[in-house]
């Protein structure tokens, strides 16, 4: 008896480690369809909080097609997280730079 109850105090605990121990599932946020509503927007690989946008990717035109959840892809100092749709790659842009939210 002795064998069967540490056996099942064995399983209970690593069940508990199992359930417990799992990273909450995040769901994936498809980029609301936008487009670049400035002449001309800078596109950055990266944003440093403390040097700002680095790793230059390319200089996006009025139109170009891109997405930007808001309120769930991260916007810093004006940088937002952005995704443009014709390389399909991620960057920042400035968010004053992305309208016409569902428009295409």
């Amino acid at each position: 008896m002795r064998i069967v109850t540490k056996a099942l105090a064995t399983a209970a605990a690593a069940a508990a480690l199992t359930v417990g121990g799992q990273l909450p599932t995040q769901a994936v946020v498809v980029p609301e369809h936008a487009v670049i509503v400035c002449q001309s927007a800078s596109f950055y690989a990266n944003y440093d909080s403390s040097s700002g946008p680095s790793g230059l990717v390319r200089v996006l035109s009025y139109g170009d097609k891109v997405g930007h959840t808001r309120g769930a892809h991260p916007v810093y100092n004006g940088w937002a997280a952005t995704f443009d749709f014709g390389p399909n790659d991620w960057g920042y842009v400035r968010q004053e730079c992305l309208g016409g939210y569902g428009s295409w």
